[in-house]
């Protein structure tokens, strides 16, 4: 049975290349949150989106993971977040699920943005993540994930919300609107887009468009373009079901093998 679910989104500016410095903006932001089950950051939140790797990468002991576990503790709440991890020689684009126990999840970004020469920095991930939270089964995917339908396919309706969290530039604002609608309907579920906002290190800006979209594309809250803003919303199980119920269409998606 799926409880409430308080989401806080918090579309922020980054400090380029300065996990310390973004260290300090994220407790700013958090410490405006009074009561939250998940709490939302965006995409590479200790770097912004940086292809040098080599000299910001971090070991899972690391300071961004410290980070992250006295966060999650001290807001009683699940933290979640990507930065660049370094494993065995190789760099990843890594979403951590951090609980506030201190256990956690990860998944690696399946999709690498070539056109940034993401795919020629770090290694893709292999295997997607589905997490439970309130009884709520959730999909956390990165960026340019959103650009393929087929990785985020609600198969036998196995997740409840599908999660993105970007560095995703103003000037392709139009492309994340729409597709995290797209995303929405033909999943039946509900969508989380977390964008950050901003100029980085290499002059691209960046609008956030942040929002939550429920299973029939409809917006129930969105953020300010341009302005760093916590997105808080509780989410009731109430429409989804009436969705899947009424309108049964992920009973006649199309069968298929992914290959990997």
């Amino acid at each position: 049975m799926r409880k409430e679910l308080n989401i806080a989104l918090v579309q922020s500016n980054l400090a380029w290349e300065n996990p310390e410095g973004n260290f300090a903006i994220f407790n700013q932001h958090l410490e405006k949150i009074t009561a939250a089950d998940l709490i939302v950051l965006p995409e590479m939140f200790s770097t912004g989106f940086s292809m040098e790797p080599a000299p910001l990468a971090e070991k899972m002991d690391g300071k961004t993971m410290q980070w992250l576990t006295q966060k999650a503790r001290e807001k009683n709440c699940v933290i979640t977040g990507s930065f660049i991890a370094e494993e065995k020689g190789k760099y990843c684009n890594r979403l951590i699920w951090m609980r506030a126990d201190g256990t956690f999840e990860m998944y690696d970004k399946r999709h690498l943005f070539r056109m940034a020469g993401e795919n020629n920095k770090y290694t893709e991930g292999q295997k997607k993540l589905i997490v439970e939270l309130n009884g709520w089964k959730i999909c956390p995917l990165i960026c340019y994930d959103l650009r393929f339908p087929v990785w985020s396919r609600n198969v036998n309706q196995e997740y409840d919300i599908l999660l993105y969290i970007a560095n995703w530039p103003a000037v392709r604002s139009h492309p994340w609107k729409s597709l995290l609608i797209a995303r929405a309907i033909e999943n039946q579920c509900y969508v989380l887009g977390l964008n950050r906002v901003g100029t980085d290190g290499l002059s691209l800006d960046y609008s956030g468009d942040s929002s939550i979209i429920d299973p029939l594309g409809k917006y129930v809250a969105e953020a300010t373009p341009g302005k760093e803003e916590i997105v808080a919303i509780t989410l009731k199980d109430e429409l989804l079901e009436q969705c899947r119920k009424n309108f049964p269409v992920t009973l006649d998606g199309d069968k298929f093998r992914l290959d990997i």
